[in-house]
């Protein structure tokens, strides 16, 4: 079992950008977890409607923890010090083995502060860190391709429903790009490859992935041939 940490800048923006792979993650046993930097909606009430909202949708993929932090949306710059400090007691509450954030390039400026100071955690203090695409990432090149299922898919949409008070997410909108996002940047003749099961795709960019070898003592365990 694998420790998954996900830090978003704001509610949604996980299940939007990697729904399927987080129930994936679920689904393998692995312990996951996401954190926002944001309460929630700065309206009167906004908060405790969005954090209800993400903490149903986290139940809905199987997260086994969704928390926040308390720095408003827009006011990310200068609080830096603030988030990267939060963001240090958040790994260290259960250190993560995997990290997923925003890409660091991203037209909107929480997300991109969001991404700078969880890469400056994660290089120190977890194994693999992976960044998700959001809809205003720049210059996104992916290395990772998650190749889901139209089961997966049907969860990521039931999470995505539970944000009743978001009318732009649009599940048609989010099928479509699921099932498209990866052919410009995969050779159709890898598509092509791919089972007629698994083409609804999400989109990661990997900073760093650690290959562990199998122990001695794993290796004496294994069934001679």
């Amino acid at each position: 079992m694998k420790s998954v940490l996900i830090v978003a800048a704001h509610p949604d923006d996980a299940e939007i950008a990697m729904g399927m792979r987080i129930r994936a993650h679920v689904l393998a046993g692995d312990y996951v977890r996401i954190h926002c930097i944001t309460p929630g909606a700065p309206t009167p009430g906004g908060a405790s409607i969005r954090q209800d909202e993400a903490k149903a949708a986290g139940a809905t993929l199987g997260v086994a923890e969704y928390t926040f932090s308390a720095v408003p949306d827009n006011h990310f710059t200068e609080r830096r010090v603030e988030i990267n400090t939060l963001l240090f007691e958040v790994f260290g509450r259960r250190r993560p083995d995997v990290v997923y954030t925003h890409y660091p390039e991203d037209q909107h400026l929480d997300h991109s502060i969001t991404s700078q100071e969880a890469t400056t955690v994660a290089l120190r203090e977890a194994n693999d860190l992976h960044y998700f695409r959001s809809p205003y990432s720049r210059n996104f090149e992916p290395n990772r391709i998650f190749a889901g299922t139209p089961e997966l898919l049907a969860a990521k949409a039931a999470a995505l429903d539970c944000f009743t008070s978001q009318e732009q997410l649009d599940m048609d909108v989010f099928r479509t790009l699921n099932i498209v996002a990866h052919r410009q940047y995969v050779h159709h003749r890898v598509v092509e490859r791919f089972p007629p099961e698994l083409r609804h795709a999400e989109l990661f960019h990997s900073a760093r992935v650690i290959d562990f070898a199998a122990s001695p003592a794993q290796d004496a365990c294994a069934p001679s041939s």
